[in-house]
């Protein structure tokens, strides 16, 4: 059972900037595909940014230009850097994972149903 664990939420003015980081047990990290996903109240939970191979990323187009996916082979460790926030981007972000290393995922990396490993969530709240 892969595990997840999120961290680096917090509250931050509009145009500020924060870092997420998802530590992933060996177990996940062994599978390239990987992502962040946020989930407003009341609504689905959609993909933001993800890897879709070894190197390939895709984001959202909400993000696009402001968001930065990245990890660290060596921590298992995956990040998301977020900068010039807007509140419209006040959600719970969750980091994604699954253990398919022989599976492309290739062009849905934003899927949820392309994951079957989750963390508990980290909240990003933005003001104005």
């Amino acid at each position: 059972q892969a595990q997840l664990v999120e961290s680096g939420g917090g509250s931050v003015e509009s145009g500020g900037s924060l870092k997420l980081t998802c530590v992933a047990s060996e177990s996940s990290y062994s599978d390239p595909c990987m992502a962040w996903f946020r989930q407003f109240p009341g609504k689905e939970r959609e993909g933001v940014a993800a890897f879709e191979g070894v190197i390939r990323t895709t984001y959202a187009d909400s993000v696009k230009g402001r968001f930065t996916i990245s990890k660290d082979n060596v921590k298992n460790t995956l990040y998301l850097e977020m900068s010039n926030l807007k509140p419209e981007d006040t959600a719970m972000y969750y980091c994604a994972s699954r253990d398919l290393p022989d599976s492309s995922c290739y062009e849905r990396g934003l899927s949820v149903t392309t994951y079957s490993y989750w963390g508990q969530g980290t909240q990003v709240t933005v003001s104005s």
